[in-house]
Formats: structure tokens, sequence, C-alpha cells
């Protein structure tokens, strides 16, 4: 039993030595995960692959056409009258896909923020419907690759309810 606790110990340890290396890296090599950083559920690996994957941020005209690059846009199947949406098209980078799939998780999870991107998440479960959760946690990771590609361009700083009326915030 020594044994076991000994290793998970040492383990620890270097966890933390290198979620301390990655922190540094971050800050002096890549400031502007910084700003990506100010959002609650992206940390310092998940900016840091946004960036490593995205390199330059200018080469996307608009911001919506990162979450299509990452492979978060479903498939469409268009026949006749039918519009259906099938499941996403998974092409891109497949760590950061799934780097932003669990930070939406957090943000619709219970300890996430009130954010406007957490509101957005919400009114699509509530929509009901088979695999309501699932989709909605894609949406928001959708969403949250376009919030972080325009927070990058603009150098803005994240204002969490952005968008949000007041009389909805209360």
């Amino acid at each position: 039993m020594e044994i076991l606790v000994a290793t998970i110990a040492e383990l620890t340890n270097r966890i933390r030595t290198l979620d301390q290396k990655i922190k540094a890296l971050c800050e002096e090599k890549y400031p502007e995960t910084r700003r990506l950083r100010q959002v609650q559920g992206v940390g310092p690996i998940t900016s840091l692959a946004f960036v490593l994957t995205i390199e330059d941020p200018a080469r996307f005209p608009r911001s919506r056409q990162v979450g299509a690059y990452l492979g978060l846009r479903p498939k469409k199947q268009q026949s006749g009258a039918r519009d259906a949406e099938l499941r996403i098209n998974k092409r891109g980078d497949r760590f950061l896909r799934r780097m932003l799939v669990q930070a939406s998780q957090y943000i619709l999870g219970p300890f996430g923020p009130d954010t406007a991107l957490r509101r957005f998440g919400q009114r699509r479960v509530a929509r009901g419907g088979q695999a309501a959760r699932k989709k909605a946690v894609i949406a928001v990771a959708r969403k949250l690759c376009v919030l972080l590609h325009r927070l990058w361009i603009t150098e803005a700083n994240y204002q969490p309810l952005r968008g949000v009326s007041l009389a909805s915030a209360a």
C-alpha cells in the first residue's frame, strides 16, 4: 500500500511540474493565450492548443469558419423538403476539438459560470429531443471556438454576458 501511495505522490508532483511548465510557456512564448483564458473553462492547455493549431488568426476572414475548420460543424443531408442535421464532420485537429468539448461541458455543467454561452447551451438543451444535451455541448464548443478566435483577432476583453439584455440577466 505504501508503494502505491508513493507512486501516486510522485505522479502528482510530475503533473504539477508539467502544469507549471505549460503555464510558463503560455506566459513567455504565447502571451495571446492570456486573453483566451479569460473565458472560464478555457485553461492553459486549451488556449495553447488553440493558438498552436490556428497559428495565424488572420487566415480566417470570418470567425465562424474556425468551427468548420476544427470539425465542429454538423453534416447536412438535404433532399426535397428535408434538411436533416447529422453528426459533426470531425475534420481538423482531434485534440483541440476534444479540449473545446471538455470546456463546453464545464460551461454547461453544474459549476459553469453564468454567461451568454451557458444560456445559449441551456436553451439548446431545453429544446429537448434525443441527445439534446450532446448537441448542445457541440453547439457550445462551436460557439466557444468562434468566441476565442474573435477575442484573439480583436484583442478585446471577454464580457461574459455580452448580448444578454438586462431584463433576462436579473
